[in-house]
């Protein structure tokens, strides 16, 4: 890899935020009463004709309020900060089937939902399923374990541009949401160690979680920074990479360790991640390419039908809409 595949002048722009810069109100929108009717006539429509959820096409619907709204929330999620949180939709109103099929018929006007396990999954719920702790194979969503700042799907081919949650229920106690900027942690890299950013460029193994063929590799080989179209695009995960070169049973460099303890020396900063607790009907929309974005360990509720639970879409514009693209 030449000097040409690295950025090595500062990210400026508003993608390059702190929690100062971004403030409280950055990246959140309302939803207008107009946009409220919308949905609820749309909730009656989808109630009245049944249809699997994955069939359904934002373009076959007549919303203009909330097709303008969800446009300026793509405005901020391409020339902005990179992230949304739309507040909220009425759970109260529909039953969650329902409101399932209306935040997937919004996240249609961002982009494309994509395939987010080799099994061809879309439509993924996040919730504490195993009772155990992260690991290869075990995703840490499906665990109540505390998360370290990650990309979604860091580990496969065709990581989704977009990562989406809609809040269902929320945690009892913990399972605090927070997002960051690795653009301004590249900037802060760059300034106090450029020797380690070096490193990022270059590739690290990544355990891949047994989301493959049979007969497919167990893990892939890809830096953690890179360039495309002129941007910083990122795919970070400390956990698989030392996964990855456990699988490949080769020791990770002293450098890369170095490296790798560095960018999250500086993600941990609470002056640099945007934190908040996920309220039922809201939706969290994360660039997955220049944000990183985690979530706190949290108490569950005892009765099951309290138990914190999302509901998660990737949405990707390129290649096709299996997991591998």
């Amino acid at each position: 890899m030449n000097n040409h595949d690295r950025i090595d002048v500062n990210i400026e722009g508003p993608t390059a935020w702190t929690t100062g810069s971004l403030g409280s109100v950055g990246g959140v929108f309302g939803i207008s009463d107009a946009c409220y009717k919308e949905i609820q006539k749309l909730a009656t429509f989808l109630e009245e004709n049944p249809l699997p959820v994955t069939s359904l096409n934002s373009a076959e619907f007549d919303l203009p309020h909330c097709r303008a709204i969800m446009q300026e929330v793509k405005g901020e999620l391409e020339k902005g900060c990179g992230f949304a949180l739309i507040d909220r939709l009425p759970l109260e109103y529909m039953p969650p089937e329902i409101a399932i099929s209306i935040y997937w018929v919004l996240m249609g006007m961002i982009g494309r939902a994509v395939a987010q396990k080799w099994d061809g999954k879309m439509v993924y719920g996040v919730a504490d399923s195993t009772g155990k702790q992260p690991g290869n194979g075990i995703r840490a969503d499906v665990t109540n374990a505390e998360q370290n700042f990650h990309t979604d799907n860091s580990y496969n081919i065709c990581p989704p541009d977009h990562v989406t949650l809609l809040c269902l229920h929320p945690a009892r106690d913990g399972g605090i949401s927070r997002v960051v900027s690795l653009n301004t942690a590249h900037n802060r890299l760059r300034e106090s160690h450029p020797e380690l950013l070096e490193r990022l460029y270059e590739p690290f193994y990544f355990d891949r979680q047994r989301e493959h063929g049979p007969e497919d590799r167990k893990i892939i080989n890809r830096p953690i920074f890179s360039v495309s179209n002129g941007r910083l695009k990122s795919r970070l995960s400390a956990s698989l990479v030392r996964q990855g070169y456990e699988l490949a049973e080769k020791p990770l460099d002293v450098k890369g360790q170095e490296a790798i303890a560095a960018l999250y020396e500086i993600l941990d900063d609470p002056d640099l991640y945007r934190e908040f607790f996920f309220k039922p009907g809201q939706i969290q929309i994360v660039d997955n390419r220049m944000l990183a974005h985690k979530r706190t360990q949290f108490s569950d509720w005892p009765e099951p039908e309290r138990k914190r639970r999302l509901i998660r879409l990737w949405l990707r514009q390129d290649g096709r809409t299996f997991y591998n693209g």
